[in-house]
């Protein structure tokens, strides 16, 4: 077997840290962007929805098409421990499947030439990953699986209950990593608010917050993924005490009428999540994130107008709109009163835009404040143009801000945080001006 690596990952971040895991058990490997010259070629599969499934197989199947012969393409992921019965069947062109569970023995299953299924699902501990995407910032795993039993999700039936990491692991990798350069880190997980729960701990992310902050070289953090039922106002208000972690609230309420948070198994009807989210509004310098899933089966028209109504009055920061899809293994497969394809779609374009409003209204007024921003490089929109990001945004998902001057005539650096004063709003992205004095 040769030595160049292609490596895909698709799906969410907490995919990226598997990926990474992958790569770092491969460093033998010569990373390549050319899949036609790869040796091996890694798909890092999602299973959540139909739209992921179909661009998982839709990915495996493309650079099945453009890979040389005799390389070897592995499948592996959520999509294959999901559906691991079937696919070996019905993709005949993989080499090897492998799921959620065996990540860092990659390196094991390519030497073997074999495909496997470990029972457990893996859960970082000591591996040493490739940091991907950035020099400064990384995603932490706080654990895997879910205990939450909301009617639309399949992620419990193949991530199995909830998991943690113990405090000590996690420390240890952010250690580990500040020691390469990394300042900057989020905190992700499918339950975040959950942590530790399945270790009889009820404030996990409290004493998270507590371990991290005491780690010197950690100068930014953030909270990925908080449970409407398991946040509550003490932790919120423990990150609002923190000097490292922003008040970043990335909670996924995904309706609002009480009936259907019912349906959808949510736990909280809608005065205990407004309490929740009134509190972190009211808390400084908040930026409030969350999602909405239309279509639900017995969604009447009413329920999705008061959806509507409410995303447009809150004033969230961003939002994602997902369309809903008919997940075998959940309680929402089998109900009755499904919604057409066609008035799905119709609500998701309605939604999208009053949310895309939203955001605008959110990014106005950030003109004419002072932010900090980190510079993460050159932009693709122009040369003179730098991309960079105010620091309590999530990478990628929460914006670009384009630095077009700066008050003194010395380069910036990349990967460093200045002080800048935002300047204009062109489109969705903001300019600001840097004060690098």
């Amino acid at each position: 077997m040769g030595n160049k690596l292609h490596i895909v990952s698709l799906g969410c971040t907490k995919n990226l840290v598997d990926t990474e895991v992958m790569m770092g058990k491969l460093q033998n490997f010569e990373l390549t962007s050319d899949e036609s010259e790869a040796d091996v070629i890694i798909v890092n599969t999602c299973g959540f929805i139909d739209a992921a499934k179909e661009e998982s197989i839709n990915t495996v199947l493309n650079l099945h098409e453009a890979r040389k012969e005799d390389s070897v393409l592995v499948m592996a992921g959520c999509l294959s421990e999901r559906y691991q019965d079937d696919l070996a069947n019905q993709i005949p062109e993989v080499d090897i499947f492998t799921g959620v569970g065996d990540y860092e023995n990659i390196d094991e299953l390519l030497a073997e030439k074999k495909s496997r299924f470990s029972d457990e699902v893996y859960l970082i501990d000591g591996a040493e990953r490739v940091v991907t995407g950035s020099t400064y910032h990384a995603y932490i795993k706080l654990s895997e699986g879910c205990n939450q039993a909301c009617s639309f999700c399949a992620i419990p039936s193949f991530k199995g209950k909830l998991n943690s990491r113990n405090l000590d692991s996690i420390a240890k990798e952010v250690e580990s990593l500040v020691k390469k350069g990394y300042y900057d880190f989020s905190f992700v997980s499918q339950d975040s608010s959950s942590y530790l729960r399945d270790q009889n701990v009820k404030d996990g992310l409290s004493l998270l917050i507590q371990r991290i902050e005491l780690i010197e070289g950690v100068q930014s953090a953030r909270i990925l993924y908080l449970y409407p039922t398991t946040t509550t106002i003490a932790l919120l208000k423990n990150i609002a005490k923190s000097k490292l972690f922003h008040n970043y609230f990335d909670m996924p309420i995904q309706h609002i009428n009480d009936k259907m948070l019912m349906m959808m198994k949510r736990g909280f009807g809608k005065s205990k999540t407004l309490e929740l989210l009134n509190f972190m509004k009211s808390l400084p310098n908040s930026f409030i994130r969350t999602s909405f899933i239309v279509g639900h089966p017995n969604e009447t028209q009413e329920m999705f107008d008061e959806m509507c109504e409410f995303a447009e009055s809150f004033g969230f920061d961003r939002v994602n709109v997902f369309s809903y899809s008919d997940e075998e293994t959940t309680s929402a497969y089998d109900m009755s009163e499904k919604i057409s394809a066609e008035v799905i779609a119709e609500r998701a374009e309605i939604l999208g835009a009053i949310t895309k409003k939203s955001m605008q209204k959110s990014l106005q007024a950030e003109v004419g404040t002072e932010i900090e921003l980190v510079i993460d490089g050159e932009s693709d929109e122009h040369e003179y143009l730098l991309s960079a990001r105010k620091t309590i945004w999530a990478p990628e998902i929460d914006g670009e801000i384009y630095v077009n001057d700066r008050t003194k005539d010395e380069d910036l650096e990349f990967g460093k945080i200045y002080k800048a004063k935002v300047t204009e709003l062109v489109g969705d992205i903001l300019t600001a001006t840097v004060d690098n004095a």
